[in-house]
């Protein structure tokens, strides 16, 4: 249906009024992208928008209200398939390219290697997967390297620099992660180009390309965007979702909470991924939740008949601890892994910061493809010369929480116990690689995650303690320390694969600060469910000392602020005796409309001179209302045209008085914004903020008997909460302010 011409939904009335906002004939306007949504009046259309179906009368009373509630539903439940599927698709597409970096199948190209080797029995040579060298036919050893080496790098650099030919020309909000955004969209912000259709198709398919690449990133958080933008896309097809933004982000909190269910096959902690690190359910918990669960429920049994993995499994890394039990000596190396996770995670962010800030200021801001294609190139030539970085990240990881076991193959002499030293420097080796590599690549223009690549470099470091560890205990059996242990030397006592768990936990908790969703999503990533208390004493030791060395929230929460996206942190603010009137804008900062003072030109040239998201209307002092600035947009244009044909220079009036004349003036009282939050500014600071973050607000009005004093906008509460982050707003793109 198309949108009524403006001049004609702002007719003036007999009296010569506007419509008020609450008339049957007013339209809202869209919110425009770069601004915020106004809480307070969607939730109120929303209710208005229930209790008309309920009001109807017959069997349409009792169908309207169920239909409404049906097209939600059907909304999630499709959300949950598309995303899983995708999903689980994407699985098998970064498998083969990944895989054809290496080889190929003698069944056919499209053959993975796990799927070539279906029928291989484990432990036995799989004849029909044939690397590069043996395919070509080429004999001497030197050559057969030298072509590995050269089609390892080339694919690497083809896969990412066609990513990022495609971000660039596409859809350039399909690069990073794409978390921070859909916290700051969840919190009321409006990007919606984040989630065109454009933007979900170059995603998903740079996607697997940049993964396959082998660069040092992740498809785990990226997958949070791609679930919101199947959600926006279905909910387009419905008008009660076009027209209500709060209805959008209902949606948008449960396709997040679908997408991490995909991203590792964590249903529950998809869930509470939701509620902890996109904080969704601050409002409805019980309603929004239930429909997280439902979505992230449908998005596992869709990626569960996929099959990705060829395993019939949700569990990506499946931990094979030959012993249940754990012994209390065993807290010490683990308190040492949460303690380096928290010092190296907030390490990582702060490298990040710089490498961001770097991008900007210099001439790589002006050549991102160049900049992916050389640090794709630098990556495979650097990755390939050290054994536990030359294959994906997945595989990494997958290996390294195995328990070592006769009757498997040993992965490079991983379980060797003569190698010891040799596996150790190994380790860490491919841990700091990986950990330089991670700081630049997060950021570049490609679509990119950071939790796999977090969680490799904690496996990595966490294997090396559990080595050494082992080491140690079979050197003095009999030392004081290890008297738990089995009397008999052939019965393991540590179990290094599961020092990789607490390892890639407490360096996942320092980058991101999460805690019982990191939980959660780690025993069902795992299946270690008998070792959960470890893996939080790891995390609780992280999140702890990562604060300690700087209190950011967590990379997305540092990445929301250089962007400057006003979204509120969900941290408790405590004021020193300060009130209200040490936060908020005086009166005379404030562009403040007179009630009567203006003309529809004089009232024009005030919005286009002073772009802000709304205006304090006043009388004498007097405060009258506040008017936002769309609103006065959409009344003034077609106003202005009649008093330039007419020759008349009305005044606008914004209350009705005995001086009133219909002929002279144009009453604007209908524009006032119908809830607008007044306090006195003796108001303790510490409340201002709390309101702002529980009533999702946009401004507060400080007034005293009656006359405005000041006005605190959202901007001003955002900008409190991350002045600490000396860095906010340095990536932020040209924007509204108010």
């Amino acid at each position: 249906m198309s949108r009524p011409d403006p001049a004609e939904l702002y007719e003036l009335t007999e009296d010569g009024q506007v419509p008020s906002p609450t008339h049957p004939t007013h339209a809202q306007s869209k919110y425009p992208d770069g601004s915020s949504i106004d809480w307070l009046q969607e939730e109120a259309a929303e209710r208005e928008h229930t209790n008309l179906l309920r009001a109807q009368h017959g069997v349409r009373g009792l169908l309207l209200p169920w239909l409404d509630a049906c097209r939600m539903w059907l909304v999630v439940i499709l959300t949950g398939l598309g995303v899983g599927l995708t999903g689980g698709w994407l699985d098998v597409l970064v498998k083969w390219l990944g895989d054809l970096r290496e080889g190929r199948c003698i069944y056919g190209f499209f053959y993975n290697q796990v799927a070539c080797c279906s029928d291989v029995k484990p432990g036995e040579v799989c004849d029909a997967w044939l690397t590069w060298g043996e395919y070509l036919n080429v004999q001497m050893m030197f050559s057969q390297s030298l072509l590995h080496s050269f089609v390892y790098v080339s694919l690497a650099v083809a896969y990412a620099g066609s990513a990022a030919v495609l971000v660039k020309t596409y859809a350039p909000y399909a690069f990073h992660t794409g978390i921070p955004e859909i916290k700051a969209i969840l919190g009321g912000y409006v990007l919606t180009a984040f989630l065109s259709p454009w933007t979900l198709l170059i995603k998903g398919l740079g996607l697997a390309l940049s993964v396959a690449s082998g660069l040092s990133l992740g498809k785990e958080g990226p997958l949070v965007h791609v679930s919101c933008c199947f959600a926006y896309l279905i909910s387009r097809l419905f008008e009660q979702f076009r027209n209500s933004e709060a209805q959008q982000r209902k949606l948008l909190a449960a396709a997040g909470a679908a997408g991490v269910s995909v991203a590792f096959g964590s249903p529950l902690g998809g869930v509470l991924f939701g509620l902890e690190e996109l904080d969704t359910f601050s409002s409805n918990e019980t309603e929004v939740m239930w429909r997280g669960f439902v979505a992230s429920a449908v998005a596992a049994m869709a990626l569960s008949w996929v099959n990705p993995f060829g395993t019939s499994k949700l569990v990506l890394f499946q931990v094979t601890s030959l012993s249940d039990t754990w012994r209390a000596f065993e807290l010490i190396p683990w308190l040492t892994l949460g303690v380096i996770g928290g010092i190296l995670g907030s390490l990582l962010i702060k490298l990040n910061v710089e490498i961001a800030l770097y991008r900007r200021n210099s001439s790589l801001n002006d050549w991102p493809i160049l900049e992916v294609v050389a640090v794709s190139a630098i990556t495979a030539a650097v990755s390939y010369l050290v054994v536990f970085s030359r294959v994906q990240a997945s595989e990494l990881v997958a290996n390294l929480f195995q328990e070592c076991d006769p009757t498997k193959i040993d992965y490079h002499g991983l379980c060797n116990p003569t190698a010891m030293w040799e596996n150790v420097f190994l380790l860490l080796l491919a841990a700091a690689l990986k950990f330089m590599l991670t700081a630049w690549t997060f950021g570049m223009m490609i679509p990119a995650g950071i939790f796999l690549p977090t969680i490799a470099i904690g496996a990595c470091i966490g294997r090396a303690v559990g080595i050494l560890t082992q080491g140690l205990q079979r050197a003095y059996p009999t030392a004081w320390i290890f008297l738990s242990c089995p009397p008999d030397p052939t019965v393991p006592c540590v179990s290094p694969g599961f020092y990789s768990v607490i390892g890639a936990s407490a360096m996942l908790g320092g980058v991101t600060r999460m805690t019982i969703s990191l939980v959660v999503i780690l025993f069902e990533l795992t299946g270690a469910l008998s070792h959960v208390l470890p893996i939080m004493v790891s995390v609780m030791a992280a999140k702890w000392v990562a604060d300690a060395f700087g209190k950011d929230g967590g990379i997305y929460a540092v990445w929301i602020a250089m962007r400057g996206y006003p979204w509120l942190p969900p941290v408790d603010f405590h004021d020193k005796g300060e009130t209200g009137a040490h936060l908020m804008r005086p009166v005379l900062r404030l562009v403040v409309i007179e009630d009567g003072q203006r003309t529809t030109a004089e009232l024009d040239a005030l919005l286009n001179q002073h772009d802000f998201h709304g205006y304090p209307v006043t009388r004498e002092q007097e405060f009258l209302g506040f008017a936002t600035r769309d609103k006065l947009q959409l009344v003034i244009a077609p106003l202005l045209a009649e008093d330039v044909d007419s020759g008349r220079a009305r005044r606008c009036r914004f209350s009705k008085g005995s001086s009133f004349d219909s002929e002279t003036d144009v009453d604007l009282s209908g524009l006032l914004e119908a809830a607008v939050l007044q306090l006195r500014p003796e108001v303790p600071k510490e409340l201002v903020v709390s309101m702002f973050q529980k009533l999702n607000l946009r401004q507060i009005i400080f007034t005293t008997k009656g006359k405005l004093t000041g006005m605190v906008t959202k901007a001003d509460v955002v900008g409190l909460l991350t002045c600490n982050f000396p860095h906010t707003a340095s990536l932020a793109a040209g924007r509204r302010p108010g």
